[in-house]
């Protein structure tokens, strides 16, 4: 059901950018000089906008990195009700018309750069940006907006109401198009979905809604001059975020380095560390972990085997899945100081401490660690010719005291629905 609701999405988007283009050709735009200001606003935003990568630094099948001041600027024209004092007459269907206009002639140098599909992106901006229309537009044309909220601060209160739910439109659109991208690969539940979503809105969407408040009452009182004066603080806002993240990007790019010392110095197998990473954060995301508990899972399942470095003698195939506790333990440990001597987050050193612990006294990200780290340890080399299966047998027997149940239990979901071999989890109870 998720790729038909998707579609869905898609073909409504559609059908409302043919009827609002064919609408604005054969009546003409009302007021050019405010939908060309506009216009350019929207595009200018796009423009601005820096493609998303993932954790794998390749760009975002789901295209879901914001473009703030585009984003304000077309909510702010939907919420336009006047021009310097001036009623404006530009309806829904302009609305839409300029902002699919704006918007395509934004992203077609992401488009060139292969910055995630262009039709998903625009179908949320169209039909977010329709919602936020068809809810003022009509109440304010026919002037009972005005009889019933007025001009004062009810007026503000009711536009920022409006945005709220916009941006509520907003995500349950993002959530449906990443459940018919992804969904069928990770099987996570739409409400999953959707609660990622409606976080990423509490970052900088209510700035965006702000701005989008401002711009429109900005416009009404002192007409288009105002648009460039009240997007410069969210066009500083967006350069200084695309600024941390690059920060954090080079950060990440710092860990996955050093997490592979231990390869380069012949401690583990080639590629251990990204593959513990990898499927740790598959199983997080199966739990439901928020994005931060799933960065801190992240950098510490690269970091997981870097004690090994202070070791005389290597462990055979870097394998410490086999080990006794008190050496798991031990090398655990050093692990932990190495960590922390790098600058890392506390939590993420702790996390490389506690990871050889009995998983009852283990965070959460540590559970994950071990369990991933024993299941990759467990099926490199020859020691189970049985392959994932044998190797989540191993896991499950060990649940009594080095394995939490639910983790086991994840890990198996997630290589069933598309990991390395094919697993057959063992049913409740």
């Amino acid at each position: 059901m998720r790729a038909p609701a998707a579609w869905t999405v898609r073909a409504a988007a559609v059908a409302l950018t043919g009827a609002a283009l064919g609408h604005t050709l054969w009546n003409g735009v009302a007021e050019p000089g405010a939908a060309l200001a506009f216009a350019t606003l929207i595009t200018v935003g796009e423009l601005a906008r820096r493609d998303h990568r993932d954790r794998r630094d390749r760009p975002d099948p789901l295209g879901r990195r914001p473009a703030p001041l585009g984003t304000a600027g077309a909510l702010a024209y939907a919420l336009l009700g006047e021009n310097a004092g001036l009623p404006t007459h530009h309806g829904v269907l302009q609305t839409v018309a300029v902002v699919v206009a704006a918007v395509l002639a934004g992203i077609v140098p992401h488009i060139a750069r292969g910055g995630g599909p262009a039709l998903d992106h625009l179908s949320r901006r169209v039909l977010t940006v329709a919602f936020a229309a068809v809810c003022f537009q009509p109440l304010y044309n026919s002037g009972r907006l005005e009889q019933r909220v007025g001009q004062g601060p009810y007026l503000v209160v009711f536009l920022l109401l409006l945005l709220g739910l916009t941006a509520l439109c907003d995500a349950v659109l993002a959530a449906v198009l990443a459940a018919a991208l992804a969904g069928a690969r990770t099987g996570r539940p739409y409400g999953r979905l959707l609660r990622d979503e409606l976080r990423a809105q509490l970052g900088i969407g209510p700035a965006i809604c702000a701005t989008g408040v401002v711009m429109a009452l900005g416009a009404a009182a002192a007409g288009l001059w105002a648009l460039p004066v009240f997007s410069v603080p969210l066009l500083l806002t967006q350069l200084s975020f695309h600024r941390i993240t690059e920060i954090r990007t080079t950060y990440r790019q710092t860990i996955t380095s050093l997490a592979r010392a231990t390869e380069i110095a012949g401690c583990t197998r080639p590629g251990h560390a990204r593959r513990v990473a990898a499927l740790s954060c598959a199983v997080g995301r199966e739990l439901g972990l928020s994005e931060r508990e799933l960065t801190v899972l992240e950098y510490a399942a690269l970091m997981h085997d870097i004690g090994q470095l202070s070791l005389v003698d290597p462990v055979p195939d870097g394998a410490t899945a086999g080990l006794p506790g008190a050496e798991a333990r031990r090398i655990a440990e050093l692990g932990g100081e190495v960590a922390r001597q790098t600058g890392v987050p506390a939590e993420v050193a702790l996390v490389v401490e506690r990871q050889a612990d009995p998983y009852r006294e283990q965070p959460t990200a540590a559970r994950i660690v071990r369990t991933v780290n024993a299941y990759d340890d467990l099926v490199g080399g020859s020691r189970h010719p049985g392959g994932s299966l044998a190797a989540l047998e191993r896991l499950r027997l060990g649940t009594g005291h080095d394995y939490q149940p639910e983790v086991v239990e994840c890990l198996a979901r997630v290589l069933a629905r598309g990991g390395r071999g094919r697993v057959v989890p063992v049913p409740p109870g």
